[in-house]
């Protein structure tokens, strides 16, 4: 019954975030939204019992990859004001409310019996570092090298845009 909760939690909580990402204007907020679904996948991860695969998750994605993405795009917007306008007046309530929610979960997991050693069926264990780094060096390692490569020459891409575009911008301003 537990995991069915946490499943539906962060599902819509997912979904959310995915949603979040595609509508945001304001591309910053888009990013939280892809960060709010990372997480979300954290947890189904270690509802399977992945506990390395999601912190490897949280990790890479969640932080390198995000940070890379924010860093990114606050390079791009720096030339915009921002409005700092109160829209959301009970969003300091409800984050802290959340703070206390997850807190409170932390400890209780805390508590909890945590499997922390190997299997003595004999059997290959899936998710264990051997396991992944097997399967991780001989038969994913070209996707895994493509996939970094993309992500570099995506934001190679982007800063080179976003250059551009300033540069363009700068010529304007000198011929008016």
């Amino acid at each position: 019954m537990v995991e069915f909760v946490l499943f539906v939690i962060f599902g819509i909580a997912a979904i959310y975030g995915g949603v979040t990402m595609v509508w945001a204007r304001n591309p910053v907020y888009s990013a939280m939204g892809l960060m709010l679904t990372l997480f979300s996948v954290a947890v189904f991860y270690v509802s399977n019992a992945g506990h390395f695969v999601a912190a490897v998750h949280v990790i890479v994605y969640a932080g390198a990859v995000m940070t890379l993405f924010l860093f990114v795009i606050m390079l791009i917007g720096v030339d915009r004001a921002e409005d700092f306008s109160e829209n959301l007046p009970l969003q300091r309530t409800l984050s802290l409310v959340l703070l206390a929610l997850f807190g409170a979960a932390v400890l209780v997991a805390g508590r909890l019996d945590w499997a922390n050693g190997p299997h003595t069926t004999g059997d290959p264990v899936n998710g264990t570092v051997e396991a992944i780094g097997d399967e991780l060096f001989r038969r994913w390692l070209l996707p895994f090298e493509m996939t970094a490569l993309l992500l570099i020459i995506a934001a190679a891409g982007t800063v080179a845009l976003a250059h551009f575009r300033r540069s363009q911008e700068e010529e304007e301003e000198e011929a008016s």
